[in-house]
């Protein structure tokens, strides 16, 4: 469905974004100036990505036949009060401004607290104050994740926000205080929340711009296929991860959908595969056989914590903790309200291959691999 259906003709909407040229930011950007031609941009771009930024703008006007006096960037800073803008960059957005994107955020599994706590829960805090200075708006679309439930087992809902038995990482725990800023103030702000699973690389083509979360998997893979291998433990835990093409349609309808507005919505799959079924399916299609059998979870989480062994496989230790049990993510209100609008996440197995593919012809790109200490 064409997101142009969803907004009357002729009226004006400016998008205002965080996080470019990030992954999903740029993907958003580029639906967005494809489905609506009259539209116009702003991007708040850091000081050190502007030339990666510039880049971007230029290949998503070619792409989508686009005026470049549609896109501005505009440097400034989430961990600043007022974003770090001039006073007439500020008149000029709250002039304009009709839907925001916040998806500026660390997402490192190994990030340390303070760097975790200044752009996660400061930056969005910043964020959220910023917009409540917008006469104009229509939306606020912040990015959360699934794994603000942390340590919790069992079915988790979109409509819960709750702290009971902590968190694995300071990335996890920093975007729950910020999940909490963004829903204490969506009665003065029209918000929805989006919290996706992993995000894999596109269902289609496999492209993707970095090589972690379920990369870690086909990294490790690649370094031991001239032996047999093994299960990692049990694998009971649900493998939740999307393609980005389907976290990017589905976000970009709920922007202009009334129905979403003061929703959370976890964009994961809806019928996840367990993870020793995920690691199965990784296996197929990166070494053409399946594991015959299992090692304890805890055989490789000892070798991970040998610093020169973690670098050499390039796996964060961290990631072994998404294989143990975990909880189930209810995702209701998104399955109801993307069913109306026409979308759907497709299968893991249907795109594994695409991703495998696209790891294999890109695994020795240095701008793609995580740097792991």
């Amino acid at each position: 469905m064409k997101l142009s259906s969803h907004i009357e003709s002729g009226r004006k909407v400016s998008y205002f974004l965080t996080g470019f040229p990030g992954f999903i930011a740029t993907r958003l950007v580029k639906k967005l100036a494809a489905d609506f031609p009259t539209q116009k941009f702003t991007l708040l771009v850091h000081p050190s990505q502007r030339q990666k930024a510039q880049n971007s703008l230029a290949e998503i006007a070619k792409q989508t036949c686009s005026a470049g006096d549609r896109f501005r960037t505009i440097e400034g800073d989430i961990t600043k009060s007022g974003l770090g803008l001039t006073k007439s960059e500020q008149a000029e957005m709250s002039d304009e401004v009709t839907h925001v994107f916040h998806l500026a955020a660390l997402y490192d599994l190994a990030v340390s607290q303070d760097v975790a706590e200044l752009i996660n829960v400061t930056g969005t805090d910043n964020m959220t104050n910023w917009v409540k200075r917008l006469p104009r708006l229509e939306r606020y679309l912040y990015f959360s994740t699934a794994y603000v439930s942390g340590n919790r087992k069992g079915t988790i809902l979109e409509t819960e926000l709750i702290d009971i038995n902590g968190f694995k990482n300071f990335y996890e725990s920093t975007k729950f205080k910020a999940e909490v800023i963004v829903q204490r103030a969506w009665d003065d702000i029209p918000t929805t929340i989006i919290r996706p699973g992993v995000v894999m690389g596109d269902s289609h083509t496999g492209m993707t711009d970095k090589f972690d979360g379920p990369y870690f998997v086909m990294r490790f893979l690649d370094k031991f296929s001239k032996i047999p291998i093994p299960n990692l433990g049990k694998g009971e835990a649900l493998f939740n991860v999307v393609p980005v093409n389907y976290v990017v349609e589905a976000t970009c309808h709920l922007a202009h959908f009334k129905g979403a507005e003061h929703k959370v919505y976890h964009l994961v799959d809806p019928s996840p595969h367990t993870a020793r079924d995920a690691f199965s399916l990784i296996c197929q299609a990166q070494l053409g056989f399946t594991p015959r059998y299992t090692i304890p979870l805890s055989l490789v989480e000892l070798s991970l914590s040998l610093p020169a062994f973690r670098r050499w496989v390039g796996v964060e230790k961290q990631t072994l903790e998404y294989f143990e049990i975990g909880p189930v993510y209810d995702s209701y209100q998104a399955q109801k309200d993307l069913a109306a609008l026409g979308v759907t996440c497709p299968d893991f197995s249907s795109y594994i291959q695409k991703a495998v593919e696209y790891f294999s012809e890109h695994k020795s790109d240095a701008d793609k691999l995580i740097k792991v200490t």
